[in-house]
């Protein structure tokens, strides 16, 4: 199987898609004015104590109060207190912990208002992105993902994954990493960790030993609100957690962003930076590699299932309706229950794709079409749980009831993605009046004699849908052609699919769009006086 990461960059942010087999299976944006991201640790101020609910609200700087559960403070929270004071007080603090001595660890049913005032200061981590109306989700228990390795300050324990089954190559990265780690440092061994030498392990441990110093000395002079350690952006957290040697491509397109990942991925993965790639074509990226039409096609209400059927995806506060259809599906089954099998197959297969896909999270019912036969409702089930090994986040899955429902819980950590595919109409941008759809082809060509002739442009590019590139470049002397020989300047015609079929967009040689006015805007113009 192969993987691509497609990165495009726009004003707005970076757009990252994940391809397996060209097929889009992740989709993440991460725009620019995103603060507050999974990992990132604060210095943050408590606000309110609530005994009631045992927790408190913390100020980080947010917009709303981030939400401090008792459990999320982890058993050395007076240890972290004491660390946090030092560091901002005494000249001669470190960041190591090799002579930190421990404080009593707090009850585990203890009450917060026993362990935090208001107005007292602390490092929180951010768990738990906002979500609708919610703050960030927040935990004191810190730790510092590397790509085969977690660092967990104020612990010293070493944990493996429990994806890691073999019982020898357990014992020998716990003893591996039990020589290797500093004293009161605790480490979660990942699962990627399999099978690495000492030499990748202890690399890991160092970049985030490194990270930790920084964070250290940030710290020290740091203000209430202030970011103390930065977590990696969305493009490189997901670099680290997947890159392997089934990756085939990593495409970028904006140069800043390139030389960023080419120099993490020389940090940990010197052997693959040549599968990095700067994408400069003319044609947009996601164009290029087919993804825009597969977003336009995976994020709408109802969703084509390959192979007949489709899915009606339905969001409520509580929780996320899938109906499953077979629609008007020809096969060659037999009878009803081959046709539901057979349907529902594909079915959970696409299901799985799509929690991926929007990172949909908390409470999923999936209604697959009813099935008589228990042996059929279980290898659905077991499709289903096969494909969601796939997922990075946590999931438990229960099995098709009598009902024919499927009950999904997924881990919500970021609001879900969601890309709006309804398109205002491209003929009368929502007003309900058009003009003739023939007259686009007379904009474009007036807008290119004026251009060329009146304004002297050296050269243009245009952007347009599809069927109007084909209608201006198909046969030998095309009208692109003609343009040449009439105006002696290349005019180059770029397809892009976000665009309506009345609609197009003119560059000059330094990429910047030219405005136009457009005989559509006067017409609606002169319709809007005449309604006055």
């Amino acid at each position: 199987m192969s993987n691509e990461l497609i990165i495009n960059s726009t004003q707005d942010g970076d757009r990252i898609a994940l391809l397996q087999d060209k097929r889009l299976v992740e989709y993440h944006f991460e725009s620019k004015d995103t603060d507050y991201i999974v990992g990132d640790i604060f210095l943050g101020t408590v606000k309110k104590v609530m005994p009631g609910l045992n927790a408190a609200f913390i100020d980080i700087g947010y917009q709303k109060d981030a939400f401090l559960h008792y459990h999320d403070l982890g058993a050395n929270i007076k240890t972290l207190n004491k660390y946090v004071k030092a560091a901002q007080t005494q000249k001669n603090a470190t960041p190591k912990l090799n002579q930190a001595k421990f404080e009593p660890e707090i009850d585990k049913l203890g009450k917060i208002a026993d362990v935090l005032k208001k107005g007292q200061q602390l490092l929180v981590q951010i768990v738990k992105e906002p979500i609708s109306t919610k703050g960030p989700r927040l935990s004191c228990e810190l730790s510092l993902a590397g790509r085969y390795l977690v660092l967990v300050p104020f612990s010293n324990t070493v944990s493996v994954s429990k994806k890691i089954v073999s019982k020898e190559e357990r014992t020998r990265l716990k003893r591996l990493i039990t020589s290797i780690k500093p004293e009161n440092f605790g480490v979660i061994i990942r699962t990627v960790a399999e099978g690495r030498d000492v030499a990748e392990l202890d690399r890991d441990l160092r970049n985030m030993l490194a990270n930790w110093e920084e964070g250290f000395k940030t710290l020290r002079i740091a203000k209430p609100n202030d970011k103390i350690i930065g977590e990696l952006n969305r493009s490189s957290s997901i670099l680290r957690d997947l890159l392997n040697e089934s990756f085939d491509n990593i495409v970028v397109d904006n140069t800043q962003l390139y030389d960023e990942i080419k120099a993490y991925v020389q940090s940990i993965a010197p052997e693959r930076v040549k599968i990095l790639k700067h994408y400069t074509g003319k044609t947009k990226t996601f164009e290029h590699f087919h993804i825009e039409k597969q977003l336009k096609a995976a994020f709408g209400k109802t969703v084509t299932i390959p192979g007949g059927g489709y899915l009606v995806i339905e969001h409520t506060e509580a929780l996320h309706v899938i109906d499953v259809n077979s629609g008007n599906k020809s096969n060659t089954e037999t009878d009803q229950e081959a046709t539901a099998l057979h349907v529902n197959m594909m079915a959970a297969k696409e299901v799985a794709r799509q929690l991926r896909l929007r990172d949909i999270g908390g409470i999923i019912v999936v209604d697959f079409i009813d099935m008589k036969s228990p042996e059929n409702r279980q290898k659905v089930y077991e499709v289903v749980k096969e494909e969601m090994k796939r997922d990075r986040s946590k999931s438990t899955i229960l099995p098709i009831s009598k009902f024919g429902l499927m009950q999904i819980t997924r881990q919500r950590v970021r609001p879900e993605q969601n890309i709006v595919t309804g398109e205002v109409c491209p003929t009368c941008g929502g007003t309900g009046k058009t003009s003739a759809s023939i007259l686009v082809t007379d904009e474009i060509d007036a807008a290119v004699d004026d251009l060329l002739t009146s304004h002297n442009h050296k050269s243009l590019e245009i952007y347009l849908h599809p069927f109007v590139h084909a209608y201006y470049t198909k046969g030998l002397f095309s009208r692109q052609v003609k343009w040449f020989f009439k105006y002696f300047r290349w005019v180059s015609l770029i397809k892009d699919t976000s665009l309506g079929i009345m609609e197009f967009k003119v560059m000059d040689s330094r990429g910047e769009e030219i405005e136009l006015r457009s005989a559509f805007n006067d017409m609606n113009g002169v319709q809007d006086k005449d309604e006055e």
